[in-house]
């Protein structure tokens, strides 16, 4: 193994690694008998060790940390300015005439804020979003800063903690006397301004970015190996690509066999077995995705800080589990696409259709919104855009605010392990009584229907049914904050159950609620980062809903984000009404844009982002040139786009309005040569040569052409060209599956577009199809999916046959065998061009 890693590290196999491993095997923490045998002959060797350990007396509790003093104006001290802006933001938010809950909450949080020193803290944060806002960078505080109505107030985050409930106590609390942890998400492209305006204002020597540590998994590790074993690329890909969870006896002979292996190879056998052995090792140090440590004096006394590979940036060694041990507080500078979609879509809005729109304006509690999202026409849409949420928003109806914070949470592997999904959707629709064994839990889980959905409610419950102190519910807490601490619940559940029954609790009640709670082992969703998530999914249903023409334009001007290609969001956008225009390059921009019509909405304009390898300066470039418009390609030539550019426009076919089809560019590109030197401006003569009749494109090739240069079509669906065929082999439509009855057996075919295998999922992998008609949703079970593993992961076009499955407005497809119907493309179109199945979460 260490052999192995030496190969990884210098990037050589083991063949040719030579004197770059160690001559022998001797490089290990030796025990003290064998180190006392070595050195029998030099005992004062050993005598000296020990006197050098005595002489360290270093330790980490001699670290002070100490966050530095916000600046403040007219000589207030950091908690008068917080009160000053706390005021003033309540004002803001609610008048002249603030409500008494919200007054009685600020005075009783800002009181905790001085009793614990963190008024700079809190000034730090306001700060940050203060700048974004100044910088039209949209942001929103996440997680357990919505518990906070001082950071409602200072415009830290824009839900109300007041309107749901949250209590400031999960946000802070002198009983787990740790500092505060308030997430601020920023635009995913422009995150980075504000990173380094941290970096300005506090100089490197006093910030710097958190580390992390990666580990090997399971891909990365027989990649690591199989390359320092000298087993070639196309072996190593083949290998990590089929792989599924390694067991105790490696992997079967049989798997090996089917994929083209000898499973007796030694070699082959070394790599696997070295590969289990490297799973779980730290791969490499990182940085933190934007998590900050900021000092009053130099940082570089506390820790080494050193360059990051990104320019301009710079980290410390220690992670998150290090600095949370030693008491430093942190910033967290996070980045989130969709507020980089809502931007666009706010800044569109006001350019388009004179709306001034904000997180904090959007009409509340629209019905028109939430028949949307109860039909689950959620493509896009944040948070709840996934196969397994439409599959739950039918059932669950949400109707409120409330209804969408549960929508978030209820959908993870927690609730679905800890089987809360069930019991609470049947509460919901009267099916089964709502009972509480008695009013202390009644209090907890009224708003849940007596289900445990929350972190803080399982908090709640093992202090007040099983007296655990604050502390030990807060370690219970930490237990189902991350993947990391997976298992670490059953840890808790002597204490927890023997608790409630010393309180009168009944076994199975007992019991029963600790397997729920255990289900947020694999992770639990706190109630603050839900309602400041479905605030979000609010937003982005409200405008999908009333501007649908403003949402797909700024979702494709945000990608790569979320579950679905451009293909599927521009099929979605057409569907509701929007004209879809190509690109072109005498309208076309670098961004997608919009075009005034005679209909409800504007006309969506592909821009030039959407085609495959252009690049952003050569597009202004183009649009910079085009004055008028153009009306020979030798203009373009002129203008400086560069003849790359221009064929990957003329494969886009992007030059129509010059009476240009595709083929036809690419023939014009192809024997008209961009003027140089003094001829440059001029132009061109006109070709000597004939003109020369091209063969015309089918239907088919152009789709094909249209995929490999943009990844979608507006011409047709690829499956369109092969229905004739289907409809030979007596397959449905993915439309016709809505006219189906549960339990019809049915054959569906098209294009894979999304593979998923969730852990919590027992091995069941959930695939999503598209054809010319709709989508539908795929289920199969693991003995299946061995047994049809070839057709599923090597399918573009996959057809299935199996079982409806229909529960009100949710259906699914429960496979019960599969084909691989690429050979229908045969001769129509390279099926490459139409691999969406590369996403298998």
């Amino acid at each position: 193994m260490q052999d192995v890693l030496t190969c990884i590290r210098e990037k050589c196999t083991i063949d040719t690694a030579g004197y770059r491993l160690h001559q022998n095997a001797e490089r290990y923490l030796k025990p003290i008998g064998e180190m006392q045998r070595l050195f029998r002959n030099y005992p004062d060797a050993l005598r000296q060790t020990q006197i050098i350990a005595e002489a360290c007396q270093f330790s980490l509790d001699t670290l002070q940390y100490v966050y530095p003093e916000e600046f403040t104006s007219e000589g207030r001290t950091p908690q008068e300015e917080l009160t000053l802006l706390t005021w003033e933001g309540a004002r803001n938010h609610f008048g002249e005439s603030i409500p008494e809950k919200t007054v009685a909450a600020i005075q009783h949080e800002l009181r905790f804020i001085e009793q614990m020193n963190y008024a700079s803290y809190f000034l730090t944060v306001h700060d940050l979003v203060r700048f974004a806002r100044q910088q039209n960078i949209l942001c929103q505080g996440r997680g357990s800063a919505a518990n906070s109505t001082v950071c409602y107030c200072l415009g830290i985050t824009s839900v109300n903690p007041t309107k749901i409930d949250l209590l400031f106590e999960r946000f802070l609390s002198a009983a787990r006397n740790e500092p505060p942890d308030i997430d601020v998400d920023f635009e995913h492209e422009r995150r980075e301004e504000v990173i380094q305006y941290v970096y300005q204002k506090y100089g490197r020597d006093r910030a710097a970015i958190v580390a992390t540590v990666t580990q090997e998994r399971q891909k990365g590790a027989i990649r690591d190996v199989g390359k320092a074993m000298g087993l070639s690329i196309d072996t190593v890909s083949k290998l990590s690509g089929f792989l599924g969870e390694f067991t105790v006896d490696g992997i079967e002979r049989e798997r090996l066999i089917e994929q083209g292996f000898n499973p007796d190879d030694r070699r082959l056998r070394q790599v696997l077995y070295l590969t289990q052995q490297l799973m779980g090792f730290p791969r490499q140090l990182g940085q933190h995705t934007g998590g900050f440590v900021i000092t009053q004096g130099k940082l570089s006394d506390l820790c080494p800080i050193l360059n990051a590979r990104m320019e301009n940036r710079t980290c410390i060694e220690w992670n998150k589990d290090d600095i949370d041990a030693l008491g430093f507080l942190k910033i967290d500078v996070l980045a989130l696409g969709m507020l980089t979609c809502i931007r666009k879509a706010f800044d569109l809005a006001r350019e388009q259709y004179g709306l001034d729109l904000t997180l904090a304006n959007i009409p509340e509690d629209d019905p028109a919104v939430y028949d949307m999202i109860c039909r689950a026409d959620t493509i896009g849409v944040f948070q709840i855009e996934s196969r397994a949420q439409m599959a739950m928003l039918p059932r669950l109806k949400p109707r409120c605010f409330y209804d969408l914070v549960i929508e978030v949470a209820i959908v993870r592997p927690g609730p679905i392990q800890g089987d809360m999904v069930h019991p609470y959707l049947r509460r919901r629709d009267g099916l089964e009584p709502v009972e509480y064994p008695s009013k202390e839990l009644e209090e907890i889980l009224g708003k849940t229907k007596g289900v445990p959905l929350f972190q803080e409610q399982a908090m709640k419950i093992s202090i007040v049914a099983a007296g655990f102190s604050p502390t030990e519910a807060d370690e219970l807490r930490r237990s189902m904050a991350t993947f990391k601490s997976k298992g670490m619940v059953a840890g808790f559940g002597e204490k927890l159950i023997n608790g409630m029954l010393k309180n009168g609790y009944t076994r199975d009640f007992a019991e029963r609620i600790f397997r729920q709670l255990e289900g947020f082992g694999s992770y639990g969703f706190p109630e603050s980062h839900a309602a400041s998530f479905a605030l979000l999914v609010y937003v982005s249903s409200w405008i999908k809903c009333y501007y649908p023409d403003v949402f797909a334009c700024a979702l494709l001007n945000s990608m790569p984000m979320g579950f679905y290609q451009p293909a599927q969001i521009v099929i979605d956008a057409r569907k509701h009404g929007v004209e879809v225009r190509p690109v072109d390059v005498n309208a076309s921009e670098w961004d997608n844009t919009l075009e005034v019509t005679d209909g409800k909405y504007r006309a969506l304009r592909l821009g030039f982002r959407q085609v495959k390898g252009l690049r952003e300066e050569d597009m202004h470039l183009l649009a910079a040139g085009r004055k008028e418009g153009y009306t020979r390609i030798d203009e373009l030539h002129a203008a400086g786009v560069p003849p790359a550019a221009l064929e990957k426009l003329a494969r886009a076919n992007g030059f129509r309005p010059l009476g240009l089809l595709r083929r036809q560019a690419l023939w014009e590109l192809s024997r008209t040569d961009p003027p140089i030197g003094l001829f440059i401006g001029k132009p061109a003569a006109e070709p000597a040569e004939e003109k020369v009749n091209l063969p015309r494109m089918s239907a088919g090739e152009h789709v094909l052409e249209d995929y490999a240069a943009t990844s979608l079509s507006l011409e047709a669906h690829p499956v369109s060209f092969v229905r004739e065929k289907l409809q030979q082999l007596r397959i449905t439509s993915t439309a016709q599956l809505l006219d189906g009855k549960d339990g019809d057996y049915v054959k569906v075919a098209g294009l894979v577009l999304v593979r998923q295998r969730p852990g919590t999922a027992s091995g069941v992998v959930f695939i999503t199809i598209e054809d010319e008609t709709g989508i539908a949703n795929l289920v199969v079970f693991r003995a299946l999916f061995d047994q049809y593993r070839k057709p599923i992961l090597q399918s573009r076009l996959l057809m299935v046959e199996g079982k409806l499955q229909r529960e009100g407005e949710v259906i699914h497809v429960v496979v019960r065998k599969c084909y691989n119907l690429n050979q229908l493309f045969r001769g129509l179109v390279d099926m490459d061009v139409f691999d969406k199945g590369r996403n298998f979460r």
